[in-house]
């Protein structure tokens, strides 16, 4: 029982997304939450919506600005942008009669869902996969002095996921994560919170999930897979990381 549909954000732009509910119907939801340059049919969120229509549970998948079917020029995205979409999705499963909902976040989904999460306080859970907390921080250390320089003259930066040509992102995407580092926003989260990361994570810096989730106030869990990397590459880890997000989001949506 897939739907395919689109909503419109509050800038007036509009989001592709699928809702998949379980036969016989729910009032339970995952609202889930992609990673940059990904889309919302990522292994990720097919594997969580295959274990948690098993188990009765319905989700909610969709494209951020400029990603997959989603409208919009990939160079103007912001998280600013990322975060007011989500409480677009948010709010349109509210309104189609789902009253328990849970919002699951992978990488720079789990940034965005960590800056919605703490501007509700209607959300049973929040589950979180290797998480971006200070995306400003990330990209000083991915790219170095240099490319950053490089970045503030010509709006590009190299393809992080590992593509040999240049994408255009402009420098205010950057000025924009300044601005939108999470860990004090985090503080004010009071949905029950698990951070999913490996330690062999190459993109995302390990202490910041440390950091986050020492912020955190609410009831809390923090994974670290030895071994793993950000994409959880081998199927061992893969499966781990899923079972981990999937038992959390039951936990708290049933």
């Amino acid at each position: 029982m897939e739907e395919r549909l689109s909503f419109v954000d509050p800038r007036g732009h509009r989001v592709a997304a699928i809702l998949t509910v379980p036969r016989g119907g729910t009032d339970r939801i995952a609202v889930l939450c992609h990673g940059f340059l990904t889309s919302k049919i990522s292994s990720t969120n097919n594997a969580l919506t295959r274990l948690l229509i098993e188990r009765g549970i319905a989700t909610f998948r969709f494209d951020f600005f400029a990603h997959g079917e989603s409208e919009g020029s990939f160079e103007t995205i912001t998280t600013t942008l990322a975060v007011e979409q989500t409480q677009a999705a948010v709010d349109l499963v509210r309104q189609k009669g789902f009253q328990t909902i849970g919002l699951m976040g992978s990488s720079f989904g789990g940034l965005v869902s960590i800056l919605t999460a703490s501007q509700r306080t209607d959300l049973a859970c929040l589950a979180l996969k290797c998480p971006v907390v200070d995306f400003a921080e990330e990209l000083r250390l991915e790219f170095g002095e240099e490319e950053m320089e490089q970045w503030k003259q010509t709006d590009t930066i190299p393809n992080i996921m590992g593509g040999s040509h240049r994408i255009r992102l402009r420098y205010a995407f950057y000025e924009d994560s300044l601005r939108r580092i999470a860990y004090e926003p985090a503080e004010r989260i009071i949905a029950p919170t698990l951070i999913v990361q490996g330690d062999q994570d190459e993109h995302v810096p390990l202490h910041q999930s440390q950091q986050l989730y020492a912020a955190l106030r609410p009831k809390k869990q923090f994974e670290i897979l030895p071994g793993a990397d950000h994409q959880f590459t081998k199927s061992e880890d893969f499966t781990r990381m899923i079972t981990l997000i999937v038992g959390w989001l039951m936990d708290h949506l049933t």
